[in-house]
């Protein structure tokens, strides 16, 4: 009888968190800088040390897994650390915005259920002012309250969470999470309606965009300089995990950012599109080393291609354009080698699509459009959102068949590079045709006279949406209203051109870093 041989498949790798597998690059140079804050320096070693020691501080609480942990801060690296430590637990973390307004930020304490507040001491009066409006059941505070209004205190908002965990062990504290678990609650950015509550769950693997440069981790340095409850703490994840550091600023500021990579040697760094038409338009920009810099990554909102290009002259072939929704994750990529100023379809576009997804465009009946029709960008991949928190209407709206309806209309060409034209909700019915934001804006901001536009829609006493555009121009410049709308109507036609045509120092932006364009049809509204 011949010899028979019996294969088994091996059993899967133990399931490992991103945080977990964080911890790990950490524990190998324990000596090397990880964080910069300031003046202070905190060690790969002295950042895992004090995850560990607040997930024991944290667990002896009665804070564990299922539970939601919300995080009021700024760019801290203990906040860095406390959300670790609440992932080795399997809460589910939720981070604010910290410039929201304290009644929203109070709903989103609400809406998510929020079992404890983690509280920069930095923010303790808006954490006061929370807890006024919700009851929480328990206020943690990353370091003592400096003296403040009255009622203010560590004994009066919450307890020291560094100082319990002083008293706790730094051994590895076991990771308690489990795939199915949800890991993220994170809010949209609400900049067309009511802010909802992503669910991303442990299982679930984001990459945020592409590989890092290749370089020895010693080289990468990140500079944060836009809230880490956004890209910029995914980003910062993604850097540690790759064995570099990050430096992190309170806020964005042009002259300070350019200088700190400068002097820092930054490799590395995120950008709202107006907070890097700031950077590059700063009167030191032309004087500053950037040489250093291997990525300025950009998204979040639509590029200008014509500031685009501006960028690329100054800062050199180091832009990467990132498209995705906090329901997807990242979607599409472009890269460096496809900003080419003698492209600017290419400037126009958001890239080809990221590794794991599929991307289709889709008309109003759910029909597949060919290439080049314009659409309902939908996704499919297994890093969709588990859905909404608690609004299984909202989600089953969304999550179709296993596709995400994104709300943006957009096309795909013959290369497989995807343009995005607008939001549904920011899309302009004028009665006559649609219009679409970012074509009109991409048009205004052409003109060498322009720094920046916003184009929205404001319905008249009709309902008729009328055609609104607020303009930033060049300073100096001498351009004028009835010049732009000349250059729409003999570009665009007359659909396009602005009934409302305005002018402005900057564009007003949201706590992310995004163009207000709901503020702006608020103020447009009341000015009739």
């Amino acid at each position: 009888m011949p010899a028979t041989t019996t294969t088994t498949t091996p059993p899967p790798p133990p399931f490992r968190t991103e945080v977990a597998q964080i911890l790990d690059v950490l524990g190998t140079h324990p000596d090397r800088t990880a964080l910069v804050h300031h003046d202070r320096r905190v060690t790969a070693g002295e950042l895992l040390g004090l995850t560990h020691r607040l997930a024991r501080a944290m667990h002896n609480r009665g804070i564990g897994r299922g539970q939601t942990v919300t995080l009021l801060s700024g760019n801290l690296p203990e906040a860095i650390a406390a959300r670790y430590a609440a992932n080795l637990l399997g809460c589910r973390v939720n981070q604010l915005y910290n410039k929201l307004p304290v009644d929203t930020q109070a709903t989103m304490v609400r809406d998510v259920e929020t079992r404890v507040l983690i509280v920069d001491p930095r923010h303790a009066d808006r954490a006061a002012g929370i807890t006024e409006r919700v009851p929480v059941e328990a206020v943690l505070v990353l370091g003592p309250i400096d003296s403040g209004p009255a009622g203010l205190g560590s004994t009066g908002l919450g307890a020291d969470l560094l100082a319990l965990a002083e008293e706790q062990s730094a051994d590895p504290f076991p990771c308690l999470a489990r795939p199915q678990d949800v890991r993220t609650i994170r809010h949209s950015g609400g900049t067309t309606g009511h802010s909802k509550g992503i669910c991303v769950g442990y299982g679930q693997v984001r990459r945020f965009g592409p590989d890092l440069p290749d370089a020895p981790p010693e080289q990468l340095r990140l500079l944060v300089c836009t809230t880490i409850a956004h890209a910029a703490g995914q980003l910062t994840d993604k850097m540690l995990r790759a064995g570099g550091s990050a430096l992190l600023l309170d806020d964005f500021d042009p002259a300070t950012v350019l200088a700190t990579i400068e002097r820092e040697r930054i490799t590395d760094v995120f950008l709202m599109p107006p907070l890097l038409y700031q950077l590059m338009d700063h009167p030191r920009a032309d004087r500053t080393d950037t040489s250093s810099l291997r990525r300025l990554t950009y998204g979040g909102c639509q590029a200008s291609p014509a500031r685009l290009t501006d960028a690329i002259r100054r800062f050199g072939p180091v832009l990467v354009q990132l498209y995705g929704q906090h329901e997807a994750g990242i979607v599409s990529v472009l890269d460096t080698a496809d900003h080419d100023p003698r492209r600017p379809d290419r400037l126009r576009s958001v890239g080809r699509i990221a590794p794991g997804y599929q991307v289709a465009i889709r008309d109003e009946a759910g029909r597949d459009l060919p290439t080049g029709e314009r659409g309902e960008v939908c996704v499919r991949s297994e890093s969709l959102m588990r859905g909404y928190w608690q609004q299984p209407e909202l989600t089953a709206a969304v999550l179709r068949d296993g596709w995400l309806h994104t709300g943006d209309i957009g096309y795909l060409d013959g290369d497989g590079y995807l343009t995005i034209v607008d939001r549904l909700k920011d899309l302009i019915n004028t009665g006559g045709g649609h219009v679409y934001t970012s074509e009109l804006e991409d048009l205004l901001n052409s003109h060498p006279g322009v720094r920046q536009s916003a184009v929205f829609g404001v319905p008249d006493p009709n309902q008729v949406e009328r055609v609104h555009a607020v303009v930033v121009p060049v300073p100096g410049s001498q351009v004028d209203a009835g010049e732009l709308r000349a250059l729409v109507r003999a570009r665009r036609g007359a659909l396009y051109e602005p009934s409302c045509l305005t002018f402005r120092d900057a564009l007003p932006l949201t706590d992310a870093g995004k163009p207000d364009k709901k503020l702006l049809r608020q103020q447009a509204r009341q000015l009739g």
